[in-house]
């Protein structure tokens, strides 16, 4: 058993949790998604400190240029980038993921109000601390985006490229096949922004980016030892984090429906 097997073998049981989260049986009016898309976006909006991190990790964004000799891994994230900063939409036009959730977010009547005053405080400077006490962010959210932080901010490329792989590229696929499993209750339009989001997450990150993003994990650690245990520290509490986001994401769809039929 390699390194990478021996990491997912012990990943497993935090992704099983994640695939069978109560949170997806949830997802059955589009207030719950909604709910869902409000709390969630600000995981599509940290993803992207991951991958911009790793970019400047692995290529060279500075001026004057200078080769960092790490040609496979350069093309795989520079792929991804152009990918989440100017894919294509169910209309044919260019856009970043993000911005897609946000049409997303908008058709299906979600509030966009708290994420679009934190990405305006961070536009004027504001820390990620700071912009999220202006919009009294939830704690669970918080946490969740921390965590990125903190691991972009370690500076060490094995534990960003562990976060983005195994926290995002190796499980997002299953997480999102359930979401789609569940919509799929209803053929409303008011899901085809959001449909054409995730499928096209499940299509690029299991087919593409997810199998390649394992090799990059690989040629960071190399055979050192404590890399690889760094790598998997990170990668648990990747995960530890997410299911905690889907568990708080769950408890309040489940508060507002419960609220809903009091009030009826």
């Amino acid at each position: 058993m390699n390194h990478i097997q021996l990491i997912e073998s012990k990943l497993e049981p935090l992704r099983d949790q994640l695939k069978s989260h109560p949170l997806y049986s949830t997802l059955s009016t589009i207030d719950d998604v909604a709910v869902f898309m409000e709390k969630h976006v600000f995981a599509v909006w940290d993803f992207m400190s991951l991958l911009k991190s790793l970019q400047n990790h692995l290529t060279n964004v500075h001026t004057p240029w200078t080769p960092k000799g790490k040609g496979p891994t350069a093309r795989f994230i520079n792929e991804i980038v152009m990918a989440e900063e100017s894919d294509i939409n169910e209309l044919g036009e260019a856009m970043s993921h993000y911005e897609m959730y946000i049409d997303a977010m908008v058709q299906v009547g979600a509030n966009t109000s708290d994420i679009d005053h934190f990405i305006k405080a961070i536009n004027e400077g504001d820390d990620v601390d700071v912009a999220a006490k202006k919009i009294n962010l939830e704690a669970p959210i918080l946490e969740f985006i921390n965590f990125t932080m903190d691991v972009v901010n370690s500076n060490k490329a094995h534990s960003i490229a562990s976060a983005f792989t195994f926290g995002r590229e190796d499980v997002i696929p299953d997480m999102f096949l359930e979401i789609v499993g569940q919509s799929k209750t209803s053929d409303n339009e008011t899901y085809s922004k959001l449909l054409y989001y995730l499928n096209r997450h499940i299509e690029l990150d299991g087919d593409e980016h997810g199998p390649i993003s394992l090799k990059m994990v690989a040629e960071l650690c190399g055979d050192d030892t404590q890399k690889w245990e760094e790598v998997l520290e990170t990668a648990k509490e990747a995960l530890k984090l997410r299911l905690k986001l889907w568990d708080h994401i769950t408890d309040s769809i489940l508060k507002l429906n419960t609220l809903e039929v009091q009030n009826t």
